[in-house]
């Protein structure tokens, strides 16, 4: 593949060598990317598929880059590493961009121009705690009711309360999405998931818990479950239905059901590295949307074949069978419980790959209503660091020059000449609570357990 893109680049030289003006030379020059090997990570999940797509459909090649992808070991490496510079850039949770760069945990400018989904998350408890759990939910058909709140739940962890015992559930980091999901399925039913407290030096997120979270890095969630460590756990695909096929648990909600087309991972890079190299930047954004379009082209057509590829060792690793069953349209809850969740994983319908303010306004709030956000901010502060980390300009000139080339048409992608990066009022979250970004502390003060604006722990 490099040998292809050395070659364009000779051809690209050897014309300029043969007569082309001096002004010509410098617009074609001035184009080509500033480095073109590069090294991205990421993290053993499905939703990396715009990365790996990208690289195998020639799509970063046709920019001129030569990429090599690196699966890394849990999300605090990955994110370290793009700091230091030996990863050009990364699959990120889409709060490590904006907790890095407000100092919660490792403080650096971290920006992303590239979302990378919608949805693509689940829920899953142990088959003990699942038993317990099923009796009290409403049955039509012989199979339960679903979206599956977590009112159900309640009543088991008061009895571990009671017999004195910890309720432990995984997610992946605590500025994951996974831990404001699950934070949020929680709270909607009237389970107190915890504080962190920053000020006071602690960052262990159970102050005043009913559930206690902890981080297990999303390829064990499975084996810790099955080691009786944990009681459940909130991750990204295969890892929930491959509690299904190995028969030690049951995934009972899925992230769409709990905010519909909810924005999941993110690309990350340092603002050092966006600054130094904008132009092989763009051509990363463009190589990506290219791939998040092709994913879902013709109604998911090409999953099966994304799958095929996600599903080598280099990749996600994980069975055929087992990676299908969320990425081709189905999602299966209880052991022969399959439903069809069309948009369980979005990558490009519903301007997905856009990345607004109003989703990094979200995951702050979420930053704040846990405590991982101290002090009261205005709402100014909130749309500030927004700007600071999500660069839609960047995303804007990538999807023009794929406009221009032909490669891709207007109507792929939000009008620019209008687009303010917020989306309109959100309300299908499942504790039906509307979300407006231009309003953060409004928001948080709608919110039945949390901290307000103006708490402080």
């Amino acid at each position: 593949m490099k040998a292809k893109s050395i070659l364009k680049r000779f051809i690209r030289y050897t014309s300029l060598s043969v007569g082309l003006s001096v002004g010509l030379m410098n617009s074609v020059s001035a184009d080509y990317p500033e480095k073109e090997d590069l090294k991205f990570g990421f993290i053993k999940l499905t939703d990396m598929a715009p990365l790996a797509i990208a690289k195998e459909k020639g799509f970063f090649e046709d920019e001129g880059l030569y990429v090599q992808l690196e699966a890394q070991a849990n999300w605090k490496v990955l994110l370290d590493r793009v700091i230091t510079g030996e990863l050009d850039g990364a699959h990120m949770l889409a709060g490590q961009p904006l907790g890095a760069t407000i100092g919660f945990g490792t403080q650096a400018h971290i920006i992303t121009a590239f979302s990378m989904d919608l949805n693509g998350n689940g829920i899953t408890v142990s088959n003990d705690v699942w038993e317990k759990m099923k009796k009290n939910i409403p049955h039509k058909n012989g199979k339960p009711v679903h979206p599956i709140k977590a009112d159900y739940l309640k009543p088991i962890i008061d009895d571990y309360k009671k017999d004195g015992k910890a309720f432990n559930m995984g997610m992946v980091f605590p500025v994951s999405t996974h831990n404001y999901e699950l934070r949020y399925w929680l709270a909607a039913g009237g389970i107190h998931p915890g504080y962190y407290a920053p000020h006071k030096g602690d960052n262990s997120g159970t102050i005043n818990a009913d559930a206690m979270l902890s981080v297990t890095p999303p390829p064990q969630m499975p084996s810790t479950l099955e080691a009786g460590t944990i009681e459940g756990y909130c991750v990204g695909e295969p890892w929930n239905q491959q509690a299904v096929f190995k028969g030690i648990g049951v995934p009972v909600i899925t992230d769409y059901e709990i905010w519909k087309n909810n924005p999941e991972k993110v690309f990350g890079v340092s603002k050092k590295w966006a600054d130094e190299y904008p132009i092989t930047h763009k051509s990363v954004v463009k190589a990506m949307i290219r791939a998040a379009k092709w994913l879902d082209d013709n109604n998911n057509a090409n999953r099966p074949e994304a799958v095929k590829i996600l599903s080598q060792s280099n990749y996600v690793g994980a069975d055929y069978e087992v990676i299908a069953n969320s990425m081709t349209g189905t999602f299966e809850y209880e052991k022969g419980d399959k439903r069809e969740v069309p948009d369980f994983n979005v990558f490009f319908r519903y301007n997905a790959t856009y990345p607004y303010y109003s989703d990094a306004i979200w995951y702050l709030t979420q930053m704040r209503r846990w405590g991982q956000i101290a002090e009261h901010k205005d709402d100014s502060w909130y749309m500030d660091i927004a700007k600071k980390v999500y660069r839609p300009d960047i995303y804007a000139e990538a999807a023009k020059e794929l406009i221009a080339e032909g490669k891709m048409n207007a109507a792929d992608f939000p009008d620019f000449a209008k687009e303010d990066g917020f989306k309109p009022p959100q309300t299908e979250f499942i504790d039906n609570v509307t979300y407006d970004g231009s309003k953060p502390n409004a928001y948080l003060n709608k919110l039945s357990i949390g901290l307000k604006e103006k708490d402080v722990l």
